[in-house]
C-alpha cells in the first residue's frame, strides 16, 4: 500500500485539521473529530457526519449556509454517541439542532442516542434521514443507504436554517427533499483503507460493479465494463424509476466522483446525463460535477437526482462558505453545447464494427497499397507502443499515431492522384490529429518529402524516395532539435535514410534499398536501448530510462517495415 500518510492511527486527526487549516469558516474541537463553525450563530444548527474517507464530506461542507458542525469517525466508521453529543453541546441553542443522517446503521444508532441525550437535558433536537440509494428496495430489510444526494441534503436544511426557519421548518424541508432525491452508483475498481492497506473489493479487468454504497463494499450487480454513455443512462434509468419522474419534471443533477475518478471521466459522464435528461423531457435546472462525497480512491462515480420547485431550488441556489460546495456559477446549465467552428469540428466517428475504408482509386494504386499498409500497421502496434512509452514516457505514443492513421484513412479519398500532392495532404491530416511531438515532427517529414517530390524529374525514381527519406529525417532534426544519439526517433530515421541512399547509390532497385533502410532502422532502435535519453519525456528519466528502446524510434521500424513490405507487393516498385 502506498498513502500519503504518518500512521494508520492518526490519519482522521490529522486529516480534520488539515482540512479545518483551509477552511477559515471551521474548527476542531478539541480533543474530538468534530469541526465546528467558528462563529456561532442563533439559527438552527445543521450537524452531520459519518465516518471519514468520503472527504470532502463532510468537514468541507461546514460553513455559513451550509453545516454547522460535521462530526467524523474513524475510516468508513460512524462516529461515537459522545462525539455527536459534543457537537450538538457546542452548536446547540434555543433554536434547535437538526441532524441529518445518512441511513446506516452505525449511524442511525450513534446520532439517534446522541439526540436522545441532548433531548434529556433540553436541547430541542431533530433527525432526518437520508436513504437515496436506488439499487435497493426502499421496503429491504435495512432500508436504502445514503449516499451522494445527502449532500443535496445538507445544502438545503443548511440553507433554510440560514433564512431564519425553524427548526420544524428546516426539518420539513430536509425531509421533503431526502424523499425527492435518489442515487445510483457504479465503480471500476475498489478503495484502499489505509487501516487494511488492500482493496476490500476485488475487480476484474474488464469489470464493473453497480449499485455500490460509499464503503467500499460490493454492489447489488457485477457486469463487464461499456461504454461510459451506455453506463450512464443504465444508471439514469433506475433513478427515473424510482423517483417515478415524468416528463416535464423539473430536477437537479450531481455528478459525484467516488474520489479516483478524473475530471475528464466525470465531464464525459456528465455530457451524457444531460442529453439522457433532455431526451426523457425533463427539465434540468442545476448541474454539479465533481468529488463532493467519496469512498478514499474508489474509481468510479454516482449519480443523483432531486425533484424541485421554485423553493427548492431557491434554498439550492442560496449562498454558502462552505468550501467544498461548488460556486453558484457552476450550478448553471446551458441549453445545448454550441456548435463548433467549422475549422474545429470533430471527423465523425467510423460505425462500430466497420473496417478502415480503402484508399481513393484517385491516388496511384502502389501509393494507395502503401498508405493503408502503414495505417494498418499503426493500429496494430498501438499496445506495443503505448506499454514502451509508458514505461519511459506519458503512454500516449500508441494512441496517437493509431488515432492519426485511422484520421489519415478516414481522408485520404482528397488527397490527390501526385504523391507530391498526397504527402502534403497527408501532412495535415497529421497535423491536426495527432497529439503530442508526433505530430508536427511526422507532419514536418512530409512536408519536407513532398517538397524534394515537388522539386525532383521524376516523383517514382527511388533516388528520389531516398532523398526525400533523408530530407524528412533531416526536417525533423531541425524542428526538434535533436540529433542521433539523443535517443530519439532519429536514432532509427536517420540510419534508415542513409541506409537507402547507399543503397540506391550502389544501384540497388527500390525493394531492396527499402529493406536495407528497415534494417538500419531496426538496428539503430534496438541500440537507442543503450543510450541515455537527451530529449523528449525519457529525459526526465535519465537513467532509469535506459533498458528500453525509445518508443519513437520502435514506432519509426513499423511504418517503414510496413512501407517496405507493401512496396515488395508492388512489381512497377522494382
Amino acid at each position: 500500500m502506498k498513502k500519503l500518510i504518518n500512521d494508520v492511527r492518526n490519519v482522521v486527526p490529522e486529516m480534520m485539521e488539515g482540512l479545518v487549516l483551509g477552511n477559515p469558516e471551521a474548527e476542531v474541537l478539541d480533543g474530538e473529530a468534530v469541526a465546528v463553525r467558528r462563529t456561532r450563530t442563533t439559527d438552527v444548527a445543521v450537524v452531520s457526519g459519518g465516518g471519514a474517507g468520503h472527504e470532502p464530506a463532510h468537514v468541507g461542507f461546514v460553513g455559513a449556509g451550509m453545516l454547522t458542525a460535521a462530526v467524523s469517525g474513524e475510516v468508513f466508521t460512524s462516529p461515537s454517541v459522545d462525539a455527536v453529543l459534543a457537537a450538538i453541546h457546542a452548536v446547540g441553542g434555543p433554536a434547535g439542532v437538526l441532524l441529518v443522517v445518512k441511513n446506516y446503521t452505525g449511524d442511525r444508532l450513534n446520532f439517534g442516542l446522541a439526540a436522545e441525550l441532548a433531548r434529556a437535558e433540553g436541547i430541542p433536537v431533530e433527525m432526518v434521514v437520508v436513504a437515496d440509494d436506488v439499487s435497493l428496495p426502499a421496503d429491504g430489510p435495512g432500508g436504502r443507504r445514503g449516499i451522494a444526494g445527502t449532500v443535496l441534503v445538507h445544502k438545503i436544511a443548511g440553507a433554510a436554517a440560514a433564512a431564519g426557519a425553524s427548526l420544524a421548518q428546516v426539518a420539513r424541508e430536509a425531509e421533503r427533499a431526502a424523499s425527492a432525491v435518489g442515487t445510483m452508483s457504479v465503480a471500476l475498481g475498489g478503495c484502499t483503507v489505509p487501516a487494511v492497506g488492500r482493496p476490500g473489493l476485488e475487480l476484474g479487468a474488464s469489470e464493473i460493479e453497480l449499485g455500490l454504497g460509499i464503503h467500499g463494499e460490493a454492489g447489488v450487480e457485477r457486469g463487464p465494463v461499456r461504454p461510459a454513455d451506455e453506463l450512464v443512462a443504465d444508471l439514469l434509468d433506475r433513478v427515473v424509476e424510482a423517483l417515478d419522474l415524468a416528463r416535464g419534471d423539473r430536477v437537479v443533477l450531481l455528478v459525484n466522483g467516488l474520489g479516483g475518478t478524473p475530471v475528464m471521466e466525470l465531464a464525459i459522464v456528465a455530457r451524457r446525463a444531460v442529453s439522457y435528461l433532455a431526451d426523457q423531457g425533463l427539465r434540468l435546472e442545476r448541474m454539479w460535477s465533481g468529488s463532493l462525497l467519496t469512498a478514499l480512491d474508489m474509481p468510479g462515480c454516482s449519480l443523483s437526482l432531486m425533484k424541485v420547485d421554485d423553493q427548492r431550488l431557491r434554498l439550492l441556489d442560496a449562498a454558502t462558505l462552505a468550501p467544498a460546495w461548488p460556486a453558484p456559477y457552476r450550478g448553471t446549465v446551458v441549453d445545448s453545447v454550441p456548435e463548433p467552428a467549422p475549422g474545429l469540428r470533430r471527423p465523425a466517428a467510423a460505425p462500430a464494427g466497420a473496417g478502415a475504408p480503402p484508399p481513393t482509386t484517385a491516388l496511384p494504386p502502389h501509393l494507395s497499397r502503401a498508405i493503408l499498409a502503414v495505417c494498418e500497421a499503426l493500429e496494430a502496434a498501438e499496445p506495443r507502443l503505448t506499454e514502451l512509452d509508458r514505461r519511459v514516457g506519458d503512454g500516449d505514443l500508441g494512441s496517437n499515431l493509431a488515432r492519426g492513421a485511422r484520421a489519415v484513412l478516414d481522408e485520404c479519398a482528397g488527397y490527390g492522384s501526385t504523391p507530391a500532392a498526397a504527402l502534403r495532404a497527408m501532412a495535415g491530416t497529421v497535423r491536426r490529429s495527432v497529439g503530442g511531438s508526433s505530430g508536427p515532427l511526422y507532419a514536418a517529414l512530409l512536408l519536407r518529402a513532398a517538397a524534394v517530390l515537388d522539386a525532383a524529374k521524376s516523383d517514382d525514381a527511388p533516388s528520389t524516395w531516398a532523398a526525400a527519406l533523408s530530407e524528412g529525417a533531416a526536417a525533423i532534426a531541425q524542428l526538434g532539435g535533436a540529433a542521433v544519439g539523443d535517443r530519439t526517433m532519429l536514432d532509427a530515421l536517420v540510419p534508415a535514410g542513409h541506409a537507402c541512399a547507399r543503397a540506391v547509390a550502389d544501384g540497388a532497385s527500390g525493394k531492396e534499398a527499402l529493406a536495407q533502410a528497415v534494417a538500419a532502422a531496426l538496428q539503430g532502435a534496438a541500440a537507442s536501448a543503450d543510450l541515455l535519453p537527451r530529449r523528449g519525456r525519457s529525459s526526465y528519466l535519465g537513467e532509469r530510462a535506459v533498458g528500453c528502446p525509445d518508443p519513437g524510434a520502435v514506432a519509426v521500424t513499423v511504418w517503414l517495415s510496413a512501407l517496405a513490405d507493401a512496396v515488395d507487393q508492388t512489381p512497377e516498385a522494382a
